[in-house]
C-alpha cells in the first residue's frame, strides 16, 4: 500500500466509494473531528481496526 493517499482526481470511481465509506463509518464512530485534525496517519490501530472492522461487514452485506 502506498504510503501517501492518491489525490481524489486520481482515485478511480471504486476507490472513491469505498473513501466515502469509510469517512462515513468514521463520523458514526465518533472519529471524523480526529481525522479531519490529524488525518489518518495519527489513529491507533484500534481506531483504524474498528471502521475496518464495519467497512467489511457492511461491504459484505451488500454484495447480499
Amino acid at each position: 500500500m502506498p504510503k501517501h493517499k492518491k489525490r481524489p482526481e486520481k482515485m478511480t470511481i471504486r476507490e472513491q466509494e469505498l473513501e466515502k465509506i469509510k469517512l462515513e463509518i468514521a463520523e458514526e464512530l465518533g472519529l471524523g473531528d480526529k481525522i479531519k485534525e490529524n488525518g489518518w496517519g495519527n489513529m491507533t490501530a484500534r481506531e483504524t481496526g474498528r471502521v475496518g472492522g464495519v467497512m467489511s461487514r457492511r461491504l459484505k452485506d451488500r454484495e447480499r
